[in-house]
């Protein structure tokens, strides 16, 4: 009987859980607010290199959405002379050719010499973004790089590049006209969930301290 007394009462149980639940739920939309909020604004300036981040692939090589805003805002900043050179990173996902391959074709249309962009095809994730992109960016002496992406995914990749010791700062893609608001909040909470359940990652800090 003695060990029955030590067990939680039913009500002291449904009050932890609703206690954890509402701990969990204020840190994601916290997360989801803070994800919104920095992707929102540009963070460019003058860098070593420009990454692009890879995006869906469709059926028949044809870019998504997402990746071809992602390469026409590199290429924009491109020729702002932001930075000389693009570095487009994405593997292959459901659909050949890799990302970054599809990624090259956009980056020419756009102006950009093949000359000036460079690919790295290994990556299927954004961790593996910053993993593979940094081998590159070390081999070629780069310090400071600028990473496209879309809004909702800019915090995330800024801290995986961080994690691997870039000085990195973000710019984002348009989403106007292709994604609406509930498409924005789904993907900006998924983002806060990714985050929430690697908070070692949101530990990550810019060589010689501390950014905005």
């Amino acid at each position: 009987m003695r060990s029955l007394a030590l067990l939680p009462r039913p009500g002291h149980l449904r009050r932890g859980v609703l206690v954890v639940a509402g701990v969990l739920t204020g840190g994601v939309f916290g997360l989801a607010w803070w994800v919104d909020r920095f992707g929102r604004r540009e963070h460019s300036g003058g860098a070593d290199a420009l990454v692009v981040l890879g995006a869906r692939v469709l059926p028949g090589g044809v870019p998504s959405g997402a990746l071809v805003a992602r390469v026409e805002q590199a290429a924009a900043l491109y020729h702002r002379g932001v930075a000389p050179w693009l570095l487009l990173s994405g593997g292959v996902g459901l659909h050949s050719p890799s990302e970054a391959r599809v990624m090259l074709a956009l980056a020419v249309a756009a102006g950009v010499p093949a000359s000036a962009c460079v690919l790295e095809e290994e990556s299927r994730s954004t961790d593996d973004n910053a993993r593979f992109s940094g081998r590159v960016l070390r081999e070629r002496g780069a310090r400071r790089v600028l990473v496209v992406s879309d809004p909702y995914h800019l915090l995330r990749a800024r801290q995986c590049f961080r994690r691997q010791g870039w000085d990195v700062a973000t710019s984002p893609a348009p989403i106007a006209g292709r994604m609406g608001a509930w498409d924005r909040c789904y993907w900006t909470v998924r983002e806060a969930f990714a985050l929430l359940l690697s908070p070692g990652l949101l530990l990550a800090r810019a060589p010689g301290g501390p950014r905005a």
